[in-house]
């Protein structure tokens, strides 16, 4: 049976996209609505997860590329890549929380492997998570990556990173060979 669902497509981010990815962002991990998906940190943080200097400084980064994932031009999903020699920092990954769990992650996350293999010849991928999201790092080491142990702190009393719920959050680098 054929899908008549329009395909999604992938692109960079410009700066015309800087107050939709604010939304997306802030949606899928803070407030209420980002209750609906499962990726939500409302129950460790409030406050806000980026802002559009935020979003403004990483698109005008010459080793930075904010990737959108579309269908039929709903922006539905993105990611942020940094070159960092032979590896790529993967973060701001973001999907709108009424379509999580359907395969869009999934899906951008591919993306972002392909295009730091491809275009930066990476040969690994890397990323931070806060560690007392355990669910969320099972997704991703279902998904080919591993635990370092590497800790390192949360920047608490920086409320551009949000206002922290408990006093012991912290983030833990994963990795994955491409």
């Amino acid at each position: 049976m054929e899908s008549s669902a329009p395909a999604l497509s992938f692109r960079p981010a410009t700066g015309s996209d800087t107050d939709a990815l604010v939304a997306l962002v802030q949606s899928a991990y803070r407030g209420e609505a980002s209750k609906v998906g499962w990726t939500t940190e409302a129950d460790l943080l409030d406050g806000q997860r980026t802002d559009a200097d935020a979003v403004a400084e990483l698109l005008a980064r010459p080793n930075s590329r904010v990737l959108v994932a579309e269908r039929a031009g709903e922006l539905l999903a993105c990611c942020q890549l940094e070159r960092r020699g032979e590896r790529a920092y993967f973060g701001m990954f973001s999907v709108r929380p009424e379509r999580q769990g359907g395969g869009l992650g999934r899906a951008v996350l591919a993306e972002a492997e392909r295009f730091a293999r491809e275009e930066w010849q990476a040969a690994e991928l890397e990323m931070t998570v806060i560690v007392q999201r355990s669910e969320l790092i099972a997704w991703y080491e279902r998904r080919g990556f591993r635990r370092t142990g590497v800790l390192s702190p949360f920047p608490y009393g920086e409320e551009r990173f949000g206002v922290p719920k408990r006093p012991d959050l912290a983030f833990e680098t994963l990795t994955k060979v491409l």
